[in-house]
């Protein structure tokens, strides 16, 4: 793979261009059950009709795992919201109205959400008041199976040079209840500290999707949980407020 096709480097793997081809390699200590989790879950989204790109291959390259997938030519959503501050409100519509597509899927093999915010709040550094709150929190909320992304965020999605927008990086998708995706991208908005925009998206996901805001700031204690497990630091206090529900509520 040559150096300067280098895409991006994240602090667990690297992407490359490669012809018509994205390469996504990952670092050593990557888990092979999570590189083949993550190609298994984008080939069960790609049955949906959902506009991604198409899974190629996964292999080993170097000792590493890799996934190759199409490359789509363009800027992320991100990069564009950027560099055209003006049309925020334009972009902002885009993206929730990409995200409710998303939620109309149905893809019955995924992973289910419930179980995976189960998981993720019994290895949460939180005391086992907190945890026992969230558990009963999430035992009641309604059971649905749509198609949840589960880090929507505007960096994952390339707009193509007609301007048809693609959704990358389904690593973390599952099926279950729509807003507590919406949750999780509103928690990755503020997280960036983008507040403004975290209000913006969360007033217009709850407008277009007819979902009491309410409903949604349920589910904001119970990803905030499932953030902290990912142990960064710099989000160490930030989340542990939002996910004391008591002190939420």
């Amino acid at each position: 793979m040559m150096k300067e096709n280098i895409i991006a480097v994240r602090p667990t793997k690297t992407l490359y261009k490669d012809g018509d081809t994205t390469v996504k390699v990952f670092n050593e200590e990557y888990s092979k059950a999570d590189v083949l989790n993550e190609a298994l879950n984008q080939a069960r989204v790609e049955e949906t009709g959902i506009r991604m790109p198409k899974l190629r291959a996964v292999s080993v390259m170097d000792g590493k795992w890799a996934i190759s997938m199409d490359y789509i030519e363009g800027e992320t959503l991100a990069t564009l919201m950027e560099k055209h501050p003006e049309k925020t409100d334009e972009y902002m519509d885009m993206f929730v109205s990409l995200q409710l597509e998303i939620h109309s899927k149905r893809a019955p093999l995924l992973n289910k959400l419930k179980d995976k915010m189960m998981r993720k709040i019994s290895e949460s550094p939180l005391d086992a008041t907190t945890r026992y709150e969230l558990h009963t929190r999430l035992e009641s909320m309604p059971k649905h199976t749509k198609v949840c992304h589960g880090d929507f965020n505007p960096s994952n999605i390339i707009v193509a040079k007609d301007g048809t927008p693609y959704v990358l990086d389904w690593s973390h998708a599952t099926q279950g209840n729509a807003s507590a995706d919406a949750a999780r991208t509103y928690l990755l908005f503020s997280l960036a500290g983008e507040t403004v925009l975290a209000e913006k998206y969360l007033n217009l996901f709850c407008k277009k999707s007819d979902t009491a805001k309410q409903y949604v700031q349920k589910w904001i204690p119970i990803v905030a949980a499932s953030q902290l497990v990912k142990g960064k630091p710099e989000e160490k206090e930030f989340l542990t407020k939002w996910a004391d529900v008591v002190e939420y509520e």
